[in-house]
């Protein structure tokens, strides 16, 4: 697996690549101002992941204020990359406190983001638009609506959610299937080994509902990349995590060690190996890594340059899986084999994306 293969982005003809390049730390605003990069500093990472042949950049207008929008509207217009690459964003948080509808997913504020968003990206329409974060208030026949009317307006190509309950998803899907609506492509959640709570009901979903998942925090916001030690004052490490002494289990720990044994016996650093096993997990259609240098943006790219052994996937796959809890222990295989046919074995089909074109790029 490399990067010159492009994947379906769920029930679509969208292709893109295995691995999206995340700009949450374009611009030096906002609330992600403290990991932020400048326009110059963002460049030889933007240039580098197109080199590589990457294709899929995804952003937000809450990102550092509006300024990762505005660094990648720039970046792609002074490569004249438009027409090649998938520019996804999102909308939801307030761009202005005093105002009640300057957030959320209501009409008016998912057309008056979407127009702010498509001037500060210099383009007339983005390839991916995302509800950001579910509010809990507006309906969800509203989003589709207005997802529908914007993909028929020209203005958006794919409609996608992020961030939402299982349940909102398939309620969103099934409205725009009963209505003829512009149905949704993707679904934007947190994905890790240290996190892999939408195995549950987001991911079978995605499958059955034709919805590719693109995996945000797929390192667990830099957890898994060994760089972090505990110590009886918490952890301890270059990044943000210091000092963040109840945030990571016993049990998380011991993941940790587990992947750095798994990680020694391929060779490869434990950030490639977190990272790869997250691109190549069923439903996944792309994971979002962020770099704040080249030589970190080639070393994620590096995931793809090889295959997990089945013995130490298997590893990683049971140091990192939680026990099902409540009524979701009654939908594991094991469970529904002695409904089934007691005795007999059963097990799920191979699930997950296959390569839909090579090197089409080149």
């Amino acid at each position: 697996m490399s990067m010159d293969q492009y994947f379906l982005l769920g029930r679509s003809g969208l292709r893109v690549s295995r691995l999206a390049l995340g700009t949450m730390n374009f611009g030096t605003g906002g609330f992600h101002a403290a990991y932020g990069r400048t326009e110059d500093e963002a460049r030889p990472i933007f240039r580098r992941y197109l080199e590589a042949g990457g294709n899929f950049i995804d952003t937000a207008d809450f990102y550092t204020a509006g300024e990762s929008e505005t660094i990648l509207g720039n970046l792609v217009a002074e490569a004249g990359v438009r027409d090649r690459v998938v520019l996804a964003t999102k909308f939801t948080n307030s761009v202005d406190p005093g105002d009640p509808n300057a957030g959320g997913n209501g009409r008016k504020h998912m057309i008056r983001a979407l127009e702010a968003s498509l001037r500060r990206l210099r383009t007339d329409h983005v390839d991916l638009f995302l509800l950001h974060t579910w509010d809990r208030i507006t309906p969800v026949e509203e989003v589709m609506r207005t997802f529908d009317d914007l993909t028929r307006a020209g203005k958006i190509r794919y409609a996608g959610l992020s961030d939402v309950p299982g349940w909102y998803a398939a309620r969103a899907q099934t409205l725009a299937e009963a209505h003829a609506l512009a149905p949704l492509v993707s679904l934007q959640l947190p994905y890790s080994l240290v996190d892999r709570a939408i195995e549950r009901e987001h991911v079978p979903m995605g499958q059955t509902l034709g919805l590719g998942i693109t995996a945000w925090s797929p390192l667990g916001s830099g957890f898994l990349t060994g760089k972090y030690r505990r110590s009886g004052q918490g952890v301890t490490g270059e990044g943000r995590l210091s000092g963040a002494g109840g945030a990571w289990t016993d049990r998380e720990w011991r993941l940790l060690a587990t992947l750095e044994q798994v990680a020694a016996e391929t060779g490869r650093p434990m950030a490639q190996v977190a990272l790869n096993w997250v691109a190549t997990r069923p439903g996944v259609a792309s994971a979002i890594m962020g770099a704040s240098s080249v030589g970190q943006l080639d070393a994620n790219l590096s995931a793809l340059d090889f295959e997990l052994p089945a013995g130490l996937r298997a590893r990683l796959d049971e140091a990192s899986e939680v026990p099902a809890e409540s009524v979701y222990r009654m939908f594991t295989p094991g469970y529904q084999s002695r409904l089934v046919n007691p005795g007999a074995k059963v097990a799920d089909k191979p699930a997950g994306y296959v390569p839909a074109v090579r090197n089409w790029a080149a």
